[in-house]
């Protein structure tokens, strides 16, 4: 069994968002994003389907060019290689999880290319 916080040693990073694998699992791993106010993550694909939810504050979520806005409690499910964005409105928690054949570094990579 293995146990992690969402909330414990939060740091805004001050360029780009701030990644942390929390949990993983034979299924799933579990990613903390943590984003300030103004931070993006620019258009980019998943390779397998995800599900993110905003533990805390608020983002404009693009998906192939239409923005949804997300609040505090929201969840929203992507299948694979569907295109999506993220505009960081209020500092913000986001917890990703993705399949275990997916990669923290993919989503690295996405933040490292701002």
């Amino acid at each position: 069994m293995e146990t992690a916080s969402l909330t414990n040693d939060i740091i805004y990073k001050e360029g780009k968002p701030a990644i942390t694998v929390l949990l993983k699992n034979k299924g799933r791993k579990e990613i903390r994003i943590v984003m300030r106010k103004g931070q993006k993550m620019e258009e980019h694909k998943a390779p397998y389907p995800i599900v993110i939810e905003i533990f805390e504050g608020l983002i404009d979520f693009g998906i192939r060019g239409e923005k949804k806005r997300l609040q505090k409690g929201d969840l929203i499910a992507l299948d694979e290689n569907i295109s999506h964005d993220l505009t960081c409105l209020e500092n913000c928690i986001i917890r990703l999880s993705i399949s275990h054949l997916d990669t923290a570094q993919r989503v690295k990579n996405v933040v490292h290319q701002l």
